[in-house]
């Protein structure tokens, strides 16, 4: 194929609707990192298997590992084979973009354009769709799962994605989670209009269990924002219902033990992120929140002059088990600036000014 050929391809892949074209930038996050993210999204049961597998093709594609990505494309049409019999070539269009973009990087130009052909042929059934691209509720939908699992910068568009997709579909639990999740995370941030504004993200919760009573994540999700307008007992129920339906998530752990840190239940805390831990042993947001429970223990613990040798030595103990979790948080996750810092000040405690320096963020 001539040069001017491939450039005409090209200019067909850009115009696609997949991972390759959106404002998903490779450089705003470090690869590895956000590859085990899906991995453990993947390991924790996620209900939207085909999104994290296509989201894992663009990276490995990324990475110049082909054969990776398209057996992560594999195994995203399988899933959608699977569940979505009835409208799978709707629901597919981003999976065959992705394909595409695989194939274009590896210049098997002819499979490139045999997606390119899948894709027009698909594009044929909408009125309002061009010859390879359409935006359809699953599109804006996946678009908005893509962005939310980028960065902080990306959750405004996130959020304009999903609120497209429930214009097309208000009642797909998908994208109520999705909306859910991200009010949730931009009301969490500080400084955004949200976090200044009475919550939404409580109604659009409760819309989710509306949808889907065995929603685990949602519920831990409700739970702690509800502790933040002071309804704890609902949010406990919330807590303690999650955990009987999903005991061995480690997202869902991971939230629950935020509540009981806060409640002040921080063995038990302890004890659900150290399970989460066996299932997920490189996630860095469980070793942190472990730092946070221990920490929690220490500033428990007597420190005036008449302190007995075993209080010395349980808050030592203590001190050695924040740092290993605040180390460990900070090393599987380079970026994670809020354990790097946490390390640091629990070195201060232990007299260890040389090294709190070294870990101080630049």
């Amino acid at each position: 194929m001539s040069k001017a050929q491939k450039d005409s391809l090209e200019e067909k892949l850009l115009q696609l609707e997949c991972h390759f074209t959106w404002s998903v930038k490779e450089e705003l996050f470090e690869l590895d990192r956000k590859k085990r993210r899906l991995e453990e999204l993947i390991i924790d049961g996620v209900k939207y298997q085909a999104m994290p597998y296509n989201y894992l093709a663009f990276i490995t594609g990324h990475q110049g590992k082909y054969e990776e990505a398209l057996e992560n494309l594999q195994k995203a049409e399988e899933i959608l084979r699977k569940n979505h019999k009835h409208d799978f070539e709707r629901r597919s269009i981003i999976t065959y973009g992705n394909y595409a973009w695989v194939y274009y990087y590896m210049d098997q130009l002819t499979d490139v354009q045999t997606y390119l052909d899948k894709l027009e042929r698909i594009c044929k059934l909408f009125p309002n769709a061009s010859r390879h691209s359409v935006m359809t509720s699953e599109i804006y939908g996946e678009k908005g799962w893509a962005l939310l699992n980028c960065t902080g910068i990306c959750y405004e568009e996130a959020k304009e994605c999903f609120l497209k997709a429930l214009e097309e579909d208000p009642d797909d639990t998908e994208w109520n989670m999705g909306y859910a999740t991200v009010l949730f995370r931009l009301e969490s941030s500080d400084g955004t209009a949200e976090n200044l504004t009475p919550s939404r993200a409580i109604p659009q919760l409760r819309r989710v269990l509306e949808l889907d009573p065995n929603d685990s994540k949602a519920m831990v999700l409700l739970a702690l924002k509800l502790r933040e307008v002071n309804e704890v007992n609902e949010g406990l129920t919330l807590v303690e219902k999650a955990l009987k339906i999903s005991p061995n998530r480690p997202y869902v752990i991971y939230y629950a033990a935020i509540f009981l840190r806060r409640a002040h239940a921080i063995d038990k805390a302890v004890e659900l992120l150290k399970r989460a831990i066996t299932i997920t042993p490189e996630a860095a947001f469980l070793h942190h929140q472990i730092g946070l429970c221990y920490r929690v223990k220490l500033n428990g613990l007597k420190t005036c002059p008449g302190s007995s040798n075993a209080e010395f030595e349980a808050r030592a103990e203590l001190i050695e088990l924040i740092k290993y979790h605040f180390d460990k948080a900070f090393l599987v996750k380079k970026s994670f600036i809020a354990a790097q810092l946490d390390f640091a000040d629990s070195c201060l405690m232990n007299q260890e000014q040389r090294k709190a320096v070294q870990h101080k963020p630049t």
